[in-house]
């Protein structure tokens, strides 16, 4: 299972995380999308994506057309 972190924290923890990365050759076992401040968090992280994100967490693998259908927003039609 894959996990996803987001948080908000300083520039040089997020650096001090790559360079022991890049030293040991190991990567992290979650992934982490960090944001400098709250404001930029919620600005990246809009309502429909936090909806969206609420929606997929713990289902598991699901397509893109799944993901829209479990959030009530499937296209209609599409490029010609």
């Amino acid at each position: 299972m894959k996990t996803l972190t987001l948080d908000v924290r300083d520039a040089s923890e997020s650096m001090a995380d790559f360079v022991r990365a890049w030293k040991t050759g190991k990567s992290e076992k979650s992934v982490r999308i960090s944001f400098a401040t709250p404001e930029l968090l919620w600005k990246v992280l809009t309502t429909k994506r936090w909806e969206l994100l609420k929606v997929l967490c713990g289902a598991g693998p699901v397509s893109i057309r799944e993901a829209a259908r479990r959030v009530g927003r499937e296209g209609k039609g599409g490029p010609q």
